[in-house]
């Protein structure tokens, strides 16, 4: 797969195809600590994203499959056994396209545009320092195009486990997506459901991360999470800093003083 984590994309014994980041790939190894605790945080405020598993792959399976290896210039490294990050692959690729880009004319058919603000409150609260990530596949009911929030590896400032704000980090490339935006209402639910979140939620995602994932690690983890629940009802404010922002993509809602 496209990326700097060199995913490949395995069938697993489920039967289903998954995108799997591997616990040594190039980017870090909190790469898949902060897709699993992001993901499960989209999943909570219900915005469209890929189902997550984590994916045990054996030494057996390595040894049978060569053509699974991470590239780093000119040599290769192998893939160390154990538990990795999946996401799952909507359908079979050679049956359902697949887009990670679609032209301007048709993003108005997106029938989820509108979760790209949901998504922003989520890249706004965790310290997304990466471009907003989507993948989009044919809507029949309704028809259209259904968007899907993918790539959460860059979430809590990335390997670096920090907060690193500014207006311009987290955003989707294609402003057209929130041109809807006109007021506060149009980040309901999402707004609400952050600034009033239920800590269960992050201690039960917390839980479910493999040991090995963060080993030597634990306590750094928890502190970055304990900042994460103090950043809740800051949401709004750094929302409002991209408004006033000189590059305001909310091409249909202008600041006060701009009105």
């Amino acid at each position: 797969m496209r990326g700097g984590a060199q995913a490949h994309l395995q069938e697993c014994d489920d039967g289903h195809l998954y995108v799997v980041k591997f616990r040594n790939n190039p980017q870090h190894q909190r790469i898949l600590v902060n897709e699993w605790i992001a993901s499960s945080l989209l999943a909570y405020l219900q915005i469209s994203t890929p189902e997550i598993a984590l994916v045990n792959i054996s030494a057996e399976f390595l040894a049978r499959n060569p053509q699974a290896y991470i590239e780093s210039h000119t040599r290769r490294i192998a893939i160390e056994p154990g538990q990795h990050f999946g996401s799952r692959f909507p359908g079979n690729p050679s049956e359902n396209m697949i887009y990670d880009f679609i032209p301007d004319v048709l993003l108005p058919k997106v029938v989820n545009r509108n979760e790209f603000l949901g998504a922003m409150v989520l890249d706004k609260w965790t310290g997304n320092v990466d471009m907003r990530q989507a993948i989009f596949r044919r809507s029949e009911k309704p028809r259209g195009y259904l968007a899907s929030m993918i790539d959460q590896g860059y979430a809590f400032g990335g390997p670096q486990w920090k907060f690193l704000d500014s207006p311009l980090y987290g955003l989707y490339f294609r402003p057209s997506v929130y041109e809807n935006a006109e007021s506060w209402d149009d980040f309901q639910p999402w707004l609400n459901r952050v600034v009033r979140f239920p800590r269960d939620v992050l201690d039960q995602a917390r839980s479910e991360v493999p040991p090995e994932w963060i080993l030597g690690e634990e306590a750094l983890l928890d502190s970055l999470l304990e900042k994460l629940l103090s950043r809740c009802k800051r949401v709004p404010d750094l929302i409002d800093d991209l408004l006033h922002a000189d590059v305001n993509p909310f091409l249909g809602w202008l600041p006060p003083h701009a009105a």
